[in-house]
């Protein structure tokens, strides 16, 4: 028995992790084609025709529109006996790679923007700490290490309110690494004696100095605690909203001063870069193939003609090939 399917735009990319051969999870496989997933080669899947999409369109074909991994697990399982004489041979006549713009229905949250007014007023930057408290960002490196060793006073100032905090925050994110070495090297000694759970060197033993002010700003905390009534500045949880002892969040900071969600991602681009020595920066794109899958089935003519009836009496017209794209049977012989 042959099946001859053309197919039309096939995806031939994976978005999502887990295996289609295993349960769903209980809430369901985890989406990893967002921008900030695809950075990692491992979740830029790339696909083919397998036994298991021959055996997947099988079953479409003849009504079955179960997933997969629970029609094998039925004990009447129609093609039990027959997987062992399926054979394919996938021909496709063109292969595109294109860039895609994929929507996520789970609906992540941008990590640079936020929705709403914003709320200037909020205590904590109008209560009798806060020039103390967020004086913090405004230090100087070399002073932000004496203020940790020493508990030095904040005498200087910044403009207290969410969007000036903020954009100083993005400002000490881009400051290059430093070494770890004299007054940086004693201040994340005196850190680690209050947060011994944080990693403040990278791979190459160097300090990012937004890590030394976000954590500043946790040791001031603790400070100010002994003189005002600090509760206005945390979270439920103690902490302080969107940022950590490491680095912080835009959109996390920003939810909590504005009258606004956090403002939805429904789709990004599906592309992966790497960076190849000798030859630069290559982007990996969608593939999208156009051709013909060829079934064949050596099984007794009795059988085959079963199978074409059963296919007959579905009357499935079109149905996807893999992920997406367009596939239709053109002929059947027996």
């Amino acid at each position: 028995m042959k099946i001859t399917i053309e197919y039309e735009s096939s995806w031939r990319n994976s978005f999502l992790d887990g295996n289609n051969n295993e349960a769903l999870p209980k809430n369901g496989r985890k989406f990893i084609g967002s921008i900030t997933s695809l950075k990692k080669a491992e979740n830029f899947i790339q696909r083919q025709v397998t036994l298991d999409t021959v055996m997947g369109v099988m079953n479409r074909l003849i009504g079955d529109q179960r997933k997969l991994y629970q029609a094998r697990d039925d004990a009447n399982y129609f093609f039990k006996s027959i997987e062992a004489h399926v054979k394919h041979e996938d021909k496709p006549s063109a292969i595109n790679r294109e860039m895609t713009y994929i929507r996520n229905i789970t609906g992540s949250t941008d990590q640079n923007s936020y929705t709403g007014m914003v709320k200037t007023f909020d205590p904590m930057f109008s209560s009798d700490y806060s020039a103390s408290f967020w004086g913090v960002l405004g230090l100087g490196l070399d002073d932000l290490c004496l203020f940790i060793i020493n508990k030095n006073q904040i005498t200087t100032s910044i403009d207290a309110d969410p969007l000036s905090i903020i954009t100083r925050l993005e400002e000490l994110n881009k400051m290059k690494a430093i070494s770890n070495e004299d007054d940086a090297c004693k201040a994340v000694e005196v850190l680690l004696q209050s947060f011994p759970d944080i990693s403040y060197e990278t791979k190459k033993g160097d300090l990012m100095p937004i890590s030394l002010y976000c954590s500043a700003l946790y040791l001031q905390l603790e400070r100010l605690g002994k003189q005002f009534d600090m509760s206005s500045a945390k979270t439920k949880a103690g902490g302080l909203s969107g940022i950590s002892k490491r680095g912080f969040t835009k959109k996390d900071f920003m939810n909590r001063f504005t009258t606004g969600d956090k403002k939805k991602i429904w789709g990004n681009p599906y592309i992966h870069e790497e960076f190849v020595k000798g030859v630069g920066k290559i982007k990996h794109l969608m593939t999208k193939a156009s051709g013909t899958l060829e079934i064949n089935i050596d099984i007794e003519r009795r059988k085959a003609r079963e199978i074409k009836t059963m296919i007959d009496n579905a009357g499935v017209s079109s149905f996807y090939l893999g992920k997406k794209g367009l596939a239709y049977v053109s002929r059947i012989r027996v």
